[in-house]
């Protein structure tokens, strides 16, 4: 189980890293990330390395048995570079050109970016390849450029071309006819940058997968330079939490371990439930593997307008939380809280105040517990229980002139999650893309963007005995933001066993009666029923929910969005059919999740509410964190914020 954090020895000196180690070895680090903005250190000039200091500090650690995951500064590249190469720095949509002083400057196309960024990739797998203390590699930190220069619209063209072979192709599949846009000349092919109105949504949505995958070049450069010096060791880079603009699921493949990096506000209500959701998301784009928590914060961030405090306790908590859905690491950002700079009240492990601070006393005591942890590293998650994350669907939902502008798919999807979250019922967060047949139910928020593919494969779980669950404005479009044949749902018609005659977006504030669950708002499907029978109505008569029996299985359809009750209740209805329960019953606010391997049963008891309560254990176990033994039916008692992990044997 590893612990540790962002480590940035190059804001310090010699006097400091002596105290740094010393103090790492009394909380239990045993990983540190080095040199993630580091570039303008290590080469002051074009060509011209500097690397004593970091060989003095990888010497440092290797001696004091701290592992390092070594990263590639291409996040922040120098201020020599943007001077040289002006070409180098990103352009923003309306052709802005930015300047040095942050970071994530560059331009990802720019020759002289991606020329020194590999050489100094390559320079660095050179030097320390085999050195005791290199575990891993980081490269980069948080990709996210989008850059609109004429380097980016140059590549984007030839992306096209690639993607679609010929123009009339292209033509096509955009719908270029709308509005006069066809185009004649493959020279008028252009990124979106402003226009009067709104850019056609295809070219949006195509922009957005070129952007993904020209990061991810990036990513792959650096990636197998280093891969040819070390080829046995791990090679991954650090995910954001709700991030748009890159396509995890197709980076996840040329990842060897998921990295991701964990925010969940303080402030927000539903920030834990939130949080779980991108950790099986994270578990499921490694294909079940455990992955790593590579940055959390100790205490409070620095981004956000209010930035709370984590109270007494809760760091600790979301921590198990986090191994409780697969991480084997629990890794923070950063290890020694910054004297100056963006993010100097942004909190560490080892904050202004030091050793007195009560986060150095709760970093310290956590550091100790994961140590009895190390029995749980490798062991995986079974869910029987599936939900649609899509990032193309994302990019295409939210794209322009819908029946509804403000729609947002992060707060349908983590509403419908959170549901789940609720009765701790073990989710993977899959694609309709993925391999869904070890699931027996599929839940899936408002997939408007379907391809053939997804439609037959969604029909194909249901006939198969798979239970699923659909709600409105899905199966509306193909890949291309192109409305299906055959009515609303074109995409998914045969599928729910009915059609839309009409979308009707309700005023905000308005509610409509679903018989027997609740209210609805947002949207009003005028659905029509053909092979489904309604399984609610509203006042009217019009069918609110269709369900549909097809093959072995069946579909349930929302025309509206349910309350948090009635949602409740339909999600209640399809998971019975599914036979999915929780991973182990509890009080409402209590989190229970189980990890397993070949032998035992690892169960995390995790209590998010203020108060103590009592959990009822359904079998013997042994509590790693106490040390006692528990019978089956024995009442377990949890603190405000307690946590137990009890190892349940198999056999």
């Amino acid at each position: 189980m590893f612990y540790g954090g962002d480590y940035n020895p190059e804001q310090w000196g010699p006097e400091v890293w002596a105290e740094d180690v010393r103090l790492m070895r009394e909380a239990r680090v045993n990983l540190v990330t080095v040199g993630v903005f580091a570039w303008s250190a290590l080469e002051p000039s074009d060509g011209t390395f500097d690397f004593g200091w970091l060989d003095a500090v990888m010497d440092l650690l290797a001696g004091n048995d701290i592992a390092v995951s070594l990263a590639t500064p291409n996040a922040s590249p120098p201020p020599w570079l943007a001077e040289a190469h002006p070409e180098s720095l990103m352009v923003g949509r309306d052709g802005t050109r930015v300047g040095v002083g942050s970071r994530g400057h560059f331009c990802p196309s720019a020759p002289a970016y991606r020329d020194r960024s590999l050489r100094f990739a390559r320079t660095l797998a050179g030097r320390y390849a085999s050195h005791p203390a290199l575990a891993l590699w980081h490269v980069g930190n948080e990709y996210h450029a989008e850059c609109f220069c004429d380097l980016c619209d140059e590549r984007f063209r030839q992306w096209l071309r690639d993607r679609y072979g010929t123009l009339d192709e292209l033509n096509d599949r955009w719908g270029t006819l709308m509005w006069g846009q066809r185009y004649s000349d493959w020279s008028q092919v252009h990124l979106p940058r402003p226009v009067r109105g709104r850019v056609n949504p295809a070219r949006e949505l195509d922009f957005s997968r070129f952007n993904s995958d020209v990061q991810l070049d990036l990513y792959k450069a650096e990636r197998d330079a280093l891969r040819e010096a070390t080829p046995d060791l791990p090679i991954t880079t650090n995910l954001m939490q709700y991030f748009r603009l890159n396509d995890y699921r197709k980076w996840a493949p040329e990842l060897d371990v998921i990295a991701y990096d964990s925010y969940p506000d303080p402030a927000q209500p539903a920030a834990l439930a939130d949080a779980a959701l991108q950790y099986d998301l994270m578990r499921t784009l490694g294909g079940g593997a455990p992955w790593l928590l590579m940055e959390q914060a100790a205490g409070a961030v620095s981004q956000w307008p209010l930035n709370l405090v984590k109270p007494p306790g809760r760091m600790r908590l979301g921590s198990y939380q986090a191994v409780a859905r697969g991480s084997d690491a629990v890794m923070f950002f950063q290890w020694r809280a910054s004297r100056y700079g963006q993010e100097k009240f942004h909190s560490a492990m080892l904050p202004h105040s030091g050793r007195s601070s009560r986060t150095w006393k709760e970093v310290s005591a956590l550091g100790a517990e994961l140590a009895a942890l190390d029995r749980i590293s490798g062991a995986r998650t079974e869910a029987r229980v599936a939900i649609v994350w899509d990032w193309p669907n994302w990019w295409a939902v939210e794209g322009c002139y819908h029946p509804r502008h403000d729609f947002s798919y992060k707060d349908t999807v983590t509403a419908q999650y959170r549901a789940l979250w609720r009765r701790n019922v073990p989710v993977d967060v899959v694609s309709l893309d993925d391999d869904l047949s070890g699931y027996r139910a599929l839940i899936i928020p408002n997939q408007y963007a379907i391809t053939d593919a997804q439609r037959a494969a969604v029909r194909a779980f249901a006939e198969g005995g798979g239970h699923v669950l659909i709600s409105f404005f899905s199966g509306i479009v193909d890949e291309n933001d192109r409305v299906h044949p055959d009515g609303y749902p074109g995409g998914l018609r045969d599928v729910i066993g009915g059609h839309v005659r009409d979308f009707s977006p309700m005023p905000d504030g308005a509610t409509v009666e679903v018989d027997g669950f609740g209210t609805g708002s947002c949207w009003q499907d005028d659905l029509v029923a053909e092979t489904a029978k309604p399984l609610a109505a509203y006042p009217d008569g019009r069918p609110a929910i269709l369900d549909h029996a097809l093959g072995a299985g069946s579909v349930v359809y929302l025309g509206t969005r349910l309350d948090e009750a009635g949602f409740d209740r339909v999600l209640g209805t399809v998971l019975d059919r599914a036979a999915a329960g929780p991973a182990h019953p509890a009080p409402d606010g209590v989190e229970a999740a189980v990890r397993q391997t070949a032998t035992h049963r690892y169960l995390f008891l995790l209590n998010h509410t203020d108060s103590p309560v009592t959990v009822r254990l359904d079998r013997a176990g042994h509590d790693l964190l106490t040390g006692r033994d528990h019978r089956a039916g024995d009442p377990l008692p949890l603190d405000a914020a307690g946590v137990a992990v009890l190892e349940q044997d198999l056999s």
